[in-house]
């Protein structure tokens, strides 16, 4: 055990000593505010102050980790070495910045409840980030900075024993249409009859008829093949199933219709199921009940995961509403328009709510990439996707943390935008498993 001596142990202080030493570093700590206790403990121990006692181990606290609310700091990036930091400190300090007032800035999300610019679907925008504007967006940072302070422990301690986490893989996949043209009601597959013939697009008109008239199969309908490469490749995989009503934004298949019943319960029996909550659900707690209900209705169990569709995170809004609906784990950290970490890490977190200055029972997953990021917005192909791919996966392999990747059961099949997808989903759980 490390013995840390500060002079006020708030829930801030509490929260993000425990994230770096406890859940990335796997070393037990224990506070102390008496000076008395901190100088006859004979273990391993260092200072969190703003001056030191004398010539222990010392790291300069920064003011953020003792106050409340939400102040605008100024943020000024420095080195530690070759790697982005900032709250510098002085020279008496161990290391040359305020590890865990940065680490806490970064994973409670800070600059998102600061005044910000939002895009078209009421989002936190990348590029508005201190993570992109300083060029680390795709480097879980918070993990970097606590194995390279684990170095520095070393050496000051070099008797102290710890264990080491192990690296994994999560795959995920968004079910935000299961079926393309079958299992819609008859308006619906009359509306894309006709919008097909108006823009003159003969083989999808084909495609849409044969599917219709069980010709041929649906070409969204992957989810076979997915458990398939799941067995094979033994990776841990969860679905994230669309259930809320039609709206412009939301257009799975209703979950009225068995088929698709019959399809999530199937999924439940090889694999993990999880809520993807409907675009309005972002702010409305009874929309967000609602749809929790009718999927725990349909697979006879409670509803513990959860994804925003589109990525739709307002804080500490949604994940308040989340806590409220006991929703244990939360997998929408991250962003649609680049890949990377948008809390700076590459290991699960319990959310600390800024309103209340407490850390909640909401677990989040934050997670690498999107297929959909990948394809739509940075244009890259199937084979420079899977470089991406690979660079995101060392990344976190380097900091033994959790990989996490987004792909929809529509990327699986081949099929129009997603010609030669299929190949990078098994590809990418051929690299990212080990």
């Amino acid at each position: 055990m490390i013995l840390i001596y500060t002079p006020e142990i708030t829930p801030r202080i509490r929260y993000v000593f425990k994230r770096v030493f406890t859940r990335i570093l796997q070393i037990s700590i224990q506070f102390t505010s008496t000076v008395e206790e901190f100088v006859a403990y004979n273990g391993p121990k260092f200072s969190y102050t703003k001056v030191a006692l004398g010539k222990e181990f010392f790291i300069k606290s920064n003011e953020l980790l003792n106050q409340q609310g939400v102040k605008n700091f100024e943020i000024h990036i420095k080195k530690w070495d070759s790697i982005p930091c900032f709250f510098a400190t002085d020279e008496k300090s161990e290391i040359p910045f305020d590890i865990f007032a940065a680490t806490f800035y970064l994973i409670s999300r800070y600059e998102e409840y600061l005044p910000h610019i939002k895009d078209t679907h009421a989002r936190f925008l990348a590029t508005e980030s201190i993570a992109f504007k300083n060029g680390f967006l795709e480097k879980p940072l918070v993990d970097i900075w606590a194995y390279k302070f684990l170095e520095i422990l070393k050496i000051k301690f070099p008797d102290y024993e710890h264990a080491t986490r192990k690296y994994e893989y999560i795959s995920t996949i968004d079910v935000d249409n299961a079926f393309a043209y079958k299992h819609k009601s008859f308006i619906r597959t009359i509306g894309g009859f006709l919008k097909d013939a108006s823009q003159l697009k003969i083989f999808t008109i084909w495609d849409r008829f044969a599917v219709v008239f069980n010709i041929k199969r649906d070409p969204f309908d992957t989810f076979k093949s997915i458990l398939e490469l799941k067995k094979i490749y033994k990776v841990r995989t969860v679905f994230f199933f669309l259930i809320g009503d039609y709206t412009t934004f939301d257009t799975n298949v209703s979950a009225s219709k068995t088929k698709f019943k019959l399809l999530i319960k199937d999924m439940v029996d090889y694999a993990r199921v999880g809520l993807h909550p409907s675009y309005h659900t972002m702010s409305d707690n009874v929309l967000l009940k609602k749809e929790k209900e009718r999927l725990e209705n349909i697979i006879n169990m409670p509803i513990k995961r959860s994804r925003q569709h589109f990525l739709r995170l307002s804080l500490p809004e949604t994940y308040q509403n989340l806590i409220d609906l006991e929703i244990a784990e939360d997998y929408s950290m991250g962003y649609t328009s680049h890949s990377g970490f948008r809390a700076s890490t590459c290991t699960p977190f319990y959310f600390y709510d800024l309103a209340f200055e407490i850390q909640t029972p909401l677990k989040v997953f934050p997670f690498a990439l999107i297929d959909t990021t990948l394809n739509d917005y940075m244009k890259l192909t199937p084979k420079q996707s899977l470089g991406k791919i690979r660079d995101l996966k060392n990344e976190v392999k380097a900091v033994n943390g959790v990989f996490i990747t987004i792909f929809h059961n529509e990327s699986l099949s081949n099929y129009q935008r997603w010609r030669g997808w299929r190949r990078l989903y098994s590809a990418t759980l051929k690299i990212a498993r080990t």
